[in-house]
């Protein structure tokens, strides 16, 4: 059986660049009460919704305009029996240009159906991005979680 890791791409009508920024810019499209920093190669920072889910990231990964790799360093997940299903798991964006349009390619590697989490996680993965990153690229607004 094939691993399955989380994965959603779109086409948007955006430089590389201004997706780019837009990734980077993390307070911008999931959550305005970010810890730390999200934007150059070796930046940590911590999100916390609630009491549910708690997650360190790392920069382990930062090709200007092109790709961006987190590392999931540290998670609490409490709705789910195993806390730490995160750790160690990747998201990679990956900016390519088509055409007329850029791909955006998200892959959460590691945040696979086999995983207690995965449907409630790719929900809210889906949610953020759909509704969140993508205003955030077209339109320079996004719908982050806000500052408590």
């Amino acid at each position: 059986m094939q691993k399955r890791d989380f994965n959603i791409s779109f086409l948007v009508n955006q430089s590389p660049e201004n997706i780019f920024k837009a990734i980077t810019n993390v307070r911008a499209w999931w959550s305005e009460d970010l810890k730390g920093n999200s934007e150059l190669l070796n930046d940590e920072f911590i999100y916390q919704h609630g009491e549910f889910h708690y997650s360190k990231h790392k920069l382990i990964e930062v090709n200007q305009f092109t790709k961006i790799v987190w590392l999931t360093l540290d998670s609490k997940l409490t709705f789910v029996k195993k806390n730490d299903e995160w750790n160690e798991s990747r998201l990679i964006f990956e900016i390519t240009e088509v055409e007329d349009n850029t791909k955006l390619n998200i892959t959460h590697v590691g945040l696979t159906p086999h995983l207690e989490c995965y449907e409630a996680c790719s929900k809210a993965w889906t949610h953020y991005l759909m509704n969140s990153l993508i205003p955030l690229i077209k339109t320079g607004k996004g719908q982050p979680d806000l500052k408590k």
